[in-house]
């Protein structure tokens, strides 16, 4: 049986169902909407998050103007909306303050003012307040609590604006420093590494010390082998090294010295890699796309510092565009860490012996050999920064102009790892050409050359006070015209300040003169002071020195000692010069990084100028030397006078 009549069902469903339809259809719009604004909402958040995380700066009109567009975005969202009906519904039923409160407040304050005033106040003022109360109030509605509270935020965050963008910034600044500071850590962190990596590589190079210890001391072929294995392996340091020795390689065993010898013209090459890095971090493009016919496999000689490509550069002259050859000096990667890591292996090895070797007489002789280490790699870092070797090439290139007797290649662009430079296609290393040289014109190109090379040196000591600090034979070019060029600037020798003690110190040498070379090389030394005590024993292992190396007094007549020793005996006294500041360590003596690389620029020069009289006999040796330390003032002069003329000529043109 039904309980409702069939009039109540009809009322029912005809009241009911689309009041319930349209309220359920308004709720899930309404829900639909909140949940969409919602999700949005995160969004509007973007602008600001990204004007606070951003490295730059910012100011406060574009603070202000991102919190704006923030709180319209809140204002626009569906609580807003529904906080309006909230609270006109608090309103309405007087939970919270409304509009009567509002007016009947105000009426109670109107009231009293004008009950209270000391002078009446006129019906009519009183009545023009009342419309322009009603006017003001019939504005829009009454915001809602959301916005209500909004509107104080925003107020606050206002006031505050100046204060919130010092802060941001101050915040961003510290950021940046911090990041600044992981930056050099990760760095650093990876200069450690990559340390590590050449640390083991030569340590692992010195385990060849114990298979040469191990040879017939007669056997200087497989002494040979082992030494440049060694070298090698080690790297740039010892490469440097050999090409020290190498200069001086006449007292050395034939086998040694010809391996040696390899050091001075080439290494092993960079690789690919190695070389499109330095141009990546130069220029930014791959050595193809700067230059024709660079073949990166394919370097005209490699040596201890980098390689050197041959390759053709696009120019503009007379409006054309015309390829120039050039040569393309490209530097090895991580030198600076290669040269320290080097010192400090030698160092380790050297410490590491005491335990294998414990004797009170070796330790100071051991502390004194790796200070000397540190002290000789000092000057190899000078040749490690292209830019510092690009100053020193252009301003000799410079005074090459002033004479015709040598000439420096010129000089195009150069940066921190790349140089680029004139091509001299026709000319050759100095031994290169000695070799190949035949017949009776030998003699007489050899001579020529070895004038023109005694004038240069001459002149960069004497009238510049500077000069090649590395001018081994492969550093010295001839054209087939017999043109001399010097190359490979990496450093110099300055002798501002030290002609008094280097005077004193090649004298010594030469005339074997234990006094004045005792004092000049306490002078050299990085602790004279400590050294003048130690006098007498500096003195007496001197002299014990020279007895060994064969070097005795010159006597009142010098010239006639020098000639009857011959070419042996001279190299003889150099070789002397070049070990004693070089073996300093063995008389407790670390002589300071100047003079340690002035001897081995010396000990260069004269090596080279020994070589370009091979085959000559010591009678025209001797001959040419002294008629060209004689008459180099009148080389001088005259040098100057034919560039005076040349100059003129070209200024004046053809006649």
């Amino acid at each position: 049986m039904s309980l409702m009549s069939d009039s109540d069902s009809k009322n029912f469903i005809e009241i009911n169902f689309p009041v319930l339809r349209d309220r359920t259809d308004s709720v899930l719009r309404g829900a639909g909407n909140l949940a969409l604004s919602t999700v949005k909402l995160p969004k509007a958040f973007v602008p600001l998050g990204q004007l606070l995380v951003s490295d730059e700066e910012i100011d406060q009109q574009r603070l202000a103007d991102e919190i704006d567009g923030l709180f319209a975005v809140l204002y626009e969202h569906p609580i807003s909306e529904h906080s309006k009906q909230l609270t006109r519904y608090l309103r309405k039923y007087k939970l919270i303050p409304n509009e009567e409160t509002t007016e009947g407040l105000i009426h109670y304050v109107v009231k009293q003012v004008v009950a209270r005033s000391p002078v009446e106040i006129p019906e009519a003022l009183i009545d023009e307040f009342w419309q322009f109360f009603q006017e003001l109030i019939s504005a829009p509605e009454l915001k809602g609590l959301v916005e209500l509270n909004l509107e104080i935020i925003r107020s606050v965050l206002r006031t505050y604006e100046p204060l919130l963008v010092d802060l941001i910034n101050r915040t961003k600044h510290l950021r940046r420093v911090n990041q600044v500071a992981i930056g050099d850590m990760m760095v650093k962190a990876r200069v450690l590494r990559s340390d590590l990596v050449i640390l083991r590589r030569q340590i692992k190079a010195i385990r060849y010390i114990k298979p040469f210890l191990q040879t017939d001391p007669r056997d200087f072929s497989s002494q040979a082998q082992i030494v440049a294995q060694m070298v090698r392996e080690f790297g740039p340091l010892f490469i440097k090294m050999a090409q020290v020795a190498a200069a001086n390689s006449d007292f050395l065993p034939e086998e040694i010295a010809q391996e040696l010898r390899v050091f001075q013209q080439d290494v092993a090459p960079m690789t690919e890699e190695e070389v499109n890095q330095a141009f990546l971090e130069s220029y930014g493009k791959l050595p193809q796309e700067v230059y024709f016919n660079f073949d990166v496999a394919k370097p005209l000689r490699s040596g201890s510092i980098g390689s050197v490509y041959a390759a053709k550069k696009p120019v503009r002259q007379n409006g054309q565009e015309i390829l120039v050859p050039v040569v393309v000096k490209v530097a090895r990667h991580n030198l600076e860490r290669e040269f320290q890591m080097g010192a400090l292996a030698l160092e380790l090895m050297l410490i590491s012996s005491q335990y294998w070797a414990p004797h009170s007489k070796l330790l100071p002789f051991l502390e004194a050999m790796s200070k000397q280490v540190k002290e000789f790699t000092r000057g190899f870092e000078q040749e490690l920064n292209f830019e510092d070797e690009a100053a020193i090439q252009r301003r000799f290139y410079n005074r090459s102009l002033d004479g015709v007797q040598w000439g420096v290649p010129r000089l195009f662009s150069a940066t921190g790892r790349i140089i680029e430079m004139e091509f001299l296609e026709t000319a050759v290393s100095v031994d290169r050409l000695v070799k190949e040289l035949t017949g009776m014109e030998k003699n007489r190109l050899q001579r020529s050359i070895a004038d023109k090379f005694l004038y240069s040196m001459l002149q960069h000591i004497l009238v510049y006070q500077e000069f090649h600090g590395d001018l081994h034979p492969g550093n010295v070019m001839v054209s087939p015209e017999g043109d001399l060029f010097l190359i490979d600037w990496g450093n110099t020798v300055h002798m501002e300040g030290k002609w008094p003690l280097v005077w004193d110190y090649l004298v010594g040498v030469l005339s074997a003169d234990v006094d004045q070379l005792a004092d000049a090389l306490i002078a050299m030394s990085t602790q004279p002071e400590e050294n003048l005590v130690r006098r007498d024993s500096i003195r007496q292992a001197l002299t014990e020195t020279l007895h060994k190396k064969q070097v005795t007094s010159l006597g009142p007549k010098p010239w006639k000692v020098l000639i009857r020793e011959g070419r042996s005996g001279l190299q003889r006294r150099f070789q002397v010069i070049l070990q004693l500041l070089s073996n300093t360590y063995q008389l407790g003596i670390i002589v300071q990084s100047d003079y340690l690389h002035l001897s081995r620029s010396l000990s260069a020069m004269v090596g080279t100028y020994l070589n370009l009289y091979d085959g000559v006999s010591k009678t025209t040796l001797f001959t040419d030397l002294g008629k060209g330390l004689a008459l180099f003032p009148y080389h001088l002069a005259r040098d100057k006078v034919q560039t005076q003329f040349r100059r003129s000529r070209l200024l004046s043109g053809p006649q």
